[in-house]
């Protein structure tokens, strides 16, 4: 699943994301925090066995977000997530569904212009990482006989061997 990314480093703490999210969902639901003056998001981070959708006594959240006719604002999704991400809005909880209902995307993305926000799919971030670690050892260990894919490694005995069989 894609989730919110916010890169600390490109983030000026304007909260234009914040802003245009509390005028979308009429409660923002990502916060940015100052800490030792950089910037971090705290938003929902769509967990796969999501601590608020289990812990949820009348199913009302979900995946895509919270279903207020079912929410009896009980505040249990609130106290287990791990990240502080839920938020209430008239006694009713409500988290990150990425815009679900907006054509354009989500609000906070839209906001931001410093474009410190974006959507990432961590699997592609995990394939792209994998890809960048593969290339860098591949640049180390470069095949002595081009024709070979395999690794040579000579141990200091058998380099010493060589030089006497010559």
């Amino acid at each position: 699943m894609e989730k919110i990314s916010v890169n600390s480093n490109l983030c000026d703490g304007c909260m234009n994301c914040e802003n245009m999210c509390a005028s979308v969902h009429s409660a923002s639901r990502i916060k940015i925090i100052e800490h030792h003056s950089m910037y971090y998001s705290i938003v929902c981070q769509h967990c796969e066995n999501a601590p608020c959708i289990t812990i949820c006594p009348t199913d009302a959240i979900t995946d895509e977000g919270v279903d207020t006719e079912k929410c009896i604002g009980c505040g249990l999704c609130v106290m287990a997530c791990p990240f502080g991400a839920m938020t209430f809005q008239a006694s009713t909880a409500e988290k990150c569904d990425l815009c679900a209902d907006r054509e354009e995307g989500p609000a906070c993305i839209k906001a931001c212009t410093k474009r410190a926000i974006s959507i990432v799919d961590p699997a592609k971030v995990k394939a792209k990482n994998q890809e960048k670690f593969l290339s860098k050892m591949a640049g180390l260990y470069e095949p002595a006989n081009k024709q070979s894919s395999f690794v040579h490694v000579i141990t200091s005995q058998a380099r010493a061997r060589l030089v006497l069989d010559e």
